[in-house]
């Protein structure tokens, strides 16, 4: 056997064994936004695997396959979850401001797991911070790893 031949199965079996990305067991809710950029991630891959089938970059096109396999079927589960404008209650895709017990304020839009992103105020509806929130209204108190928070203010988005 040609010491070539060796690298290039070597090569396929590690492209091979790159996995699939992990898919939520949870409903699949999402925001208006976040069926957009669910939209706007399949659009960037399908070109980006355009781009790699012209190089012939094996490697580039077996990763964005399974991304674009991951990113389709997130697609296909998506349920667009829009608040009920006024409600008192938290729910799915609203904003939370709540104060810690040391009077520290903070402000939560509960999304979508795949547009969460708790450095830019957004957390999973599936995180303890929204399960502790869900059903709940202004003045209530929700209690996360040991902490209080009251919430003092929702808003539709």
């Amino acid at each position: 056997m040609s010491r070539a031949f060796t690298r290039e199965e070597d090569s396929e079996n590690a492209i091979a064994g790159i996995g699939e990305r992990p898919i939520s067991h949870h409903r699949n809710l999402v925001t208006q936004r976040g069926l957009a950029l669910i939209d706007a991630e399949l659009t960037a891959l399908r070109d980006d695997l355009g781009r790699a089938e012209k190089r012939a970059d094996r490697e580039r096109i077996a990763l964005i396959s399974r991304d674009l396999r991951y990113w389709t079927a997130r697609r296909e589960s998506a349920e667009l979850s829009v608040p009920e404008p006024g409600s008192d209650l938290v729910r799915f895709g609203m904003g939370v401001t709540l104060e810690g017990d040391d009077g520290r304020k903070v402000h939560w839009r509960i999304v979508g797991e795949d547009e969460a992103d708790p450095a830019k105020g957004t957390i999973s509806h599936v995180s303890p911070m929204a399960l502790a929130l869900f059903g709940k209204k202004v003045g209530e108190i929700a209690v996360v790893n040991g902490r209080e928070w009251e919430i003092v203010k929702l808003s539709d988005s």
